[in-house]
């Protein structure tokens, strides 16, 4: 695995985010950032149990077709889908028509919507948000799973929600900047600036993985 390489600005970027124009606007705009809303944190949740076995590219290319099928991720919307629904979006050839995603996505979001008083997916993050550590050099030095994304999964699992393992908990928390994960060259970094502060709920970002062995999720 190598460091960060040059984007096609020239600038120095994470190694993945360079193989397509797609990974490299949003490695330099949304991956890492924070998402401090919880329909966008809910979007990041599904889009992630979506990306499951799959390419992230076959996620990003299909995003906007999964924002209309699913109502622009708004939970209160999503939580009403009924088996009408399903078969719409069984029918639908612009998302991945996996069953098994669609029930776990319609059911997060009554899961969302059922936490306690006061809890909210923001706050659930930030219950495991991970001690600054430092920035990676390499590829190689970028978990898949960590101890505190097994956390998360089981935390999210206890509160109903479903298809989340610890690959998805990590990739969500980089994604929406509760871990930082850029390299220490690349040129985004510095713009982050580290994950997000302590008690915000977290920031905008798309993760990306080739593929995931999060089947249990």
């Amino acid at each position: 695995m190598s460091g960060a390489v040059p984007g096609s600005d020239g600038r120095p970027r994470c190694g993945w985010a360079v193989s397509s124009t797609e990974y490299e606007q949003y490695h330099d705009l949304e991956w890492g950032r924070p998402v401090r809303d919880e329909t966008g944190l809910f979007e990041r949740l599904s889009l992630e149990a979506f990306q499951s076995g799959l390419s992230w590219i076959t996620i990003l290319r299909k995003r906007e077709a999964f924002r209309r099928a699913f109502a622009g991720f708004v939970p209160e919307a999503v939580a009403l889908f009924d088996e009408h629904d399903v078969e719409r979006l069984m029918a639908d050839a612009g998302i991945v028509r996996n069953r098994q995603k669609i029930d776990a996505t319609i059911a997060n979001a009554r899961a969302l919507l059922a936490l306690p008083e006061g809890t909210t997916l923001g706050s659930v993050l930030e219950r495991h948000r991970p001690e600054a550590g430092p920035a990676p050099a390499t590829l190689a030095d970028v978990p898949a799973v960590t101890a505190d994304s097994t956390a998360l999964a089981r935390d999210l699992r206890g509160l109903g929600f479903r298809f989340v393992g610890p690959t998805t908990a990590y990739a969500m928390m980089q994604a929406t900047g509760y871990v930082d994960d850029h390299l220490q060259d690349c040129w985004v970094r510095a713009s982050v600036g580290g994950t997000v502060e302590a008690g915000q709920p977290a920031g905008t970002g798309v993760t990306v993985r080739t593929s995931s062995d999060d089947g249990t999720a």
